[in-house]
């Protein structure tokens, strides 16, 4: 059974930084490209970042030059660093294979930043 387990979310002010990180189980982790989505109230979920498996990285606009990817392949974890964070970053975060599998997504990370 495929899980991923988020974990590092809290609440901050603008210009704040925040570490996410994601636990994969039941995939041979390495091989997937790992992504990190984020749905804020009242929005579609989008995807921010992605990370392939020799640590090729990708990012949304919205978050190019603030987030980082990175991925732990011994450890089947991925990370989201967040620098500069803005109030339109809150949201719910979570990560998933680059195309999501969808009875997997875990209960997500989440991330508020206020004045």
């Amino acid at each position: 059974q495929v899980q991923f387990v988020e974990s590092g979310g809290g609440l901050v002010q603008p210009g704040g930084s925040l570490r996410l990180s994601c636990a994969a189980s039941g995939i041979i982790f390495s091989a997937y490209v790992m992504g990190w989505y984020r749905q804020a109230p009242g929005k579609q979920r989008e995807r921010v970042a992605i990370i392939y498996s020799g640590g090729s990285t990708s990012y949304a606009d919205s978050v190019k030059g603030r987030f980082t990817i990175s991925r732990d392949n011994a450890e089947n974890t991925v990370y989201l660093q967040m620098n500069s964070l803005k109030p339109e970053d809150t949201a719910v975060y979570y990560c998933n294979t680059n195309v999501p599998r969808n009875n997997a997504w875990g209960q997500g990370a989440q991330v508020t930043v206020v004045s």
